[in-house]
């Protein structure tokens, strides 16, 4: 008896080692997803574009309707092509300090691109300061308006008239003229190098921040503006005046040629207000005129 109580004792101790004894674990290495790219093709949605145009002019001849004067722009964005204009060749638009761009253009031209000291700083002081008695100066040195009217012809201004006599302020333009202006000097070609349009376009997107109004109310955050603008009273014509603006507007996906111009206008901050009311506009519908659609890539395409 005593010997099976020993026999079952043993038989206890060796159970009980077994089940303390450990099971080494072989640890299983899971995959992590794998993330499929979904494919998709961009295509242009003409109508959808078509659509935003009417919308966008509707809108903008309703403003302009409701502002005082004469009102008139020509806008072209050189990425997509886009572009829209109202009264864009309305020629008679006078440009008052606008003209200070065209002066240093074509002196640059004139000079192959050697300006002196002196000069320099006079074509500073006329862009950046809008300075008058440095636009007299140049304005002489050009040679006056005989020497524009032929600048304007080599470049394709087409409707743009200098000013009479030693009255640079006087020149008339349209807003397709601005516009193919800051196609030159963005593009090149016509007797202007690129270090004369780095010269033209440096110094307008550097104009004093109280000149700095105007087609800039079309920039988004981030982009970066060249402009000029022009504003003189007009006593002869009811005491009104002419405010004017025109520029590039460059950023992502965007480079924007602007003209905004107006007259008879009861005040230089009346013209500044339309001019900014239309670019604003502008700027922030210019997109939905070149919108794209997505579609899915083909499960079978064919070779």
């Amino acid at each position: 008896m005593r010997a099976k109580w020993l026999a079952l004792a043993a038989g206890l101790v060796l159970a009980a080692g077994c089940g303390v004894e450990r099971v080494q674990v072989v640890p299983v290495a899971v995959k992590a997803p794998v993330k499929v790219a979904r494919c998709v093709l961009k295509f242009p949605d003409p109508r959808a574009g078509s659509a935003a145009r009417v919308r966008l002019q509707r809108d903008l001849a309703r403003f302009v309707s409701r502002r005082p004067g004469r009102v008139v722009y020509s806008a072209l964005d050189l990425v997509t092509g886009v572009s829209l204009g109202y009264g864009e060749h309305e020629h008679d638009m006078i440009t008052a300090s606008g003209a200070k761009v065209d002066i240093l253009a074509a002196l640059l031209a004139r000079r192959d691109g050697r300006l002196g000291e002196g000069e320099r700083d006079l074509a500073s002081r006329m862009i950046r300061e809008s300075d008058n008695g440095a636009a007299d100066a140049l304005w002489s040195r050009v040679g006056g308006g005989g020497a524009m009217s032929a600048f304007y012809r080599r470049i394709g201004l087409r409707e743009t008239t200098p000013g009479p006599s030693r009255f640079w302020g006087g020149t008339n333009t349209s807003p397709a003229d601005r516009v193919r202006l800051l196609k030159v000097l963005v593009n090149g070609g016509k007797g202007l190098t690129s270090a004369d349009r780095a010269t033209v376009l440096g110094l307008m997107g550097r104009v004093q921040k109280d000149q700095a109004w105007g087609v800039s109310a079309a920039a988004r955050p981030g982009d970066r503006v060249a402009l000029k603008n022009g504003w003189t009273p007009r006593p002869f014509i009811h005491h009104t005046w002419a405010v004017t603006s025109y520029g590039r507007v460059v950023g992502p996906g965007r480079d924007l040629l602007l003209s905004v111009q107006t007259d008879r206008q009861p005040g230089e901050g009346t013209g500044i207000q339309t001019i900014e009311g239309v670019a604003r506009m502008i700027g922030a519908r210019l997109d939905s005129l070149s919108p794209t659609t997505t579609r899915p890539c083909p499960t079978n395409p064919v070779a």
